[in-house]
């Protein structure tokens, strides 16, 4: 049995500034609409789809994690922090690389890991 994940979708009260942030990460996003549903964002890597949806309520889950191979944490976070993100550990070097937590404008974890150089 194989298995991949295709798609996650966030939901979010602070949308512009959401998008902002994930593209700051470097997603690129496209502008959709399915049908009557609302506008979203969508970003395609591969066969791996994330979008972000406006919340249709008051309440975000902010327990979410999601994580991303980035190729420079430092200038990522640099861009990050210049929006005032929410920096939760700094850059620290870790089994899986050098890694850092940030916080998107809900609250949800957002983990970044940059492969160490060999």
């Amino acid at each position: 049995m194989s298995i991949n994940i295709n798609l996650i979708v966030i939901r979010t009260l602070n949308f512009e500034q959401t998008v902002s942030f994930y593209q700051d990460l470097g997603l690129i996003f496209n502008k959709e609409r399915h049908g009557n549903g609302p506008e979203h964002y969508a970003c395609e890597f591969g066969s791996f789809v994330f979008e972000i949806y406006p919340s249709q309520s008051r309440q975000i889950d902010a327990t979410t994690r999601i994580g991303f191979d980035v190729d420079n944490i430092e200038r990522i976070i640099e861009k990050l922090r210049l929006r005032k993100a929410q920096v939760v550990t700094e850059p620290n070097v870790s089994i899986w690389g050098k890694r850092d937590v940030l916080e998107d404008p809900d609250g949800r974890k957002v983990e970044l890991v940059e492969a160490l150089k060999k």
